[in-house]
């Protein structure tokens, strides 16, 4: 715990997902006010528009920030230039090469995150010389690791191969998570799907109300020929599902998924032919709250499970 705080000057060892079309700058700077990490999720974003959300950011908390960077979509070099000349000094970056931009970015003085699925990829993050490594389980949403290893079998295995300060994320929605995490062998946890039920997110409150609505058994890994991402089933998932158990080639299936999908569904709200991105632990939530909120939830679960603990001998 106490390294992910002193790494990013936060007070809770708790960052959220930068994730597409719903990290803006409000839940960002909720987060980060509520004393976790707060990231803006650059991947929906042109350069001139993250821009701008930095600098909301900026003016509306005077805690630490940082920019998610998904290195597998375009204008990377312009994201990368805004966000220096900004002065973000956090940056999360993922789906891709951690060695492409680690040290550029180290030489600026920006504090560098890399999130992985696997141990593999956790070891080249830590000869790309990042800060941190954020280990994602199956259980999360958007894309996802095609080894659909689960968080409680992927930390203890990443923790015995690194030494870097590592950051659970994938399935964590609760204080009990949380704790679980810790147990582990993390220094700290990555919380997506329980801050896009938020009033904050920048999620549309058509996908907000899918979120809370959603039962389990209601999200699948999907794309696995491109790239795997958990949704929400829905007609747009029966389609994947229906061409993909046919053998549909991967020219089909990018046909087939288009531009703009994701944006579609949780940006423009379109639950029929949008991709819903969310994880497992949306069964789990129940009601859209102000990012506060689930802090208190959070914190207050967090210490209720450790004292659960404390009264065990095994």
């Amino acid at each position: 715990m106490e390294a992910i705080n002193r790494l990013f000057n936060i007070k809770h060892p708790i960052v959220q997902g930068g994730m597409i079309w719903c990290s803006g700058w409000e839940l960002a700077s909720a987060v980060s006010n509520a004393g976790g990490l707060g990231l803006i999720g650059s991947g929906s974003m042109y350069p001139e528009v993250l821009r701008t959300h930095i600098q909301k950011c900026k003016q509306a908390t005077d805690k630490p920030f940082g920019v998610n960077v998904p290195l597998l979509y375009p204008n990377i070099e312009e994201h990368m230039k805004v966000i220096l000349e900004e002065g973000v000094k956090i940056v999360f970056t993922s789906a891709g090469n951690p060695k492409t931009w680690t040290r550029h970015l180290k030489d600026q003085g920006v504090t560098v995150a890399h999130a992985v699925s696997n141990v593999k990829f956790a070891l080249k993050c830590e000869e790309a010389g990042v800060d941190a490594i954020v280990a994602e389980g199956f259980e999360a949403g958007g894309h996802n690791g095609r080894e659909e290893t689960t968080t409680l079998v992927l930390i203890p295995q990443v923790r015995q191969a690194v030494k870097l300060p590592l950051i659970a994320a994938g399935g964590i929605g609760s204080g009990q998570a949380i704790a679980a995490a810790l147990a582990l062998g993390a220094d700290g946890v990555q919380i997506g799907s329980r801050f896009v039920a938020t009033h904050e997110s920048s999620a549309h409150i058509n996908f907000k109300n899918s979120v809370i609505n959603a039962k389990e058994g209601d999200t699948s890994l999907t794309l696995k020929q491109l790239t795997p991402v958990r949704l929400i089933r829905n007609p747009f998932f029966s389609q994947v599902d229906e061409l993909e158990k046919k053998g549909g080639s991967v020219a089909e299936l990018t046909e087939l998924l288009g531009r703009g999908r994701s944006k579609k569904g949780m940006f423009e709200g379109d639950l029929e032919e949008g991709e819903l991105e969310i994880g497992q632990v949306s069964a789990s939530i129940q009601k859209i709250q102000s990012v506060q909120e689930v802090f208190d939830e959070l914190l207050a679960g967090y210490r209720a499970t450790m004292n659960r603990i404390r009264e065990f001998q095994l």
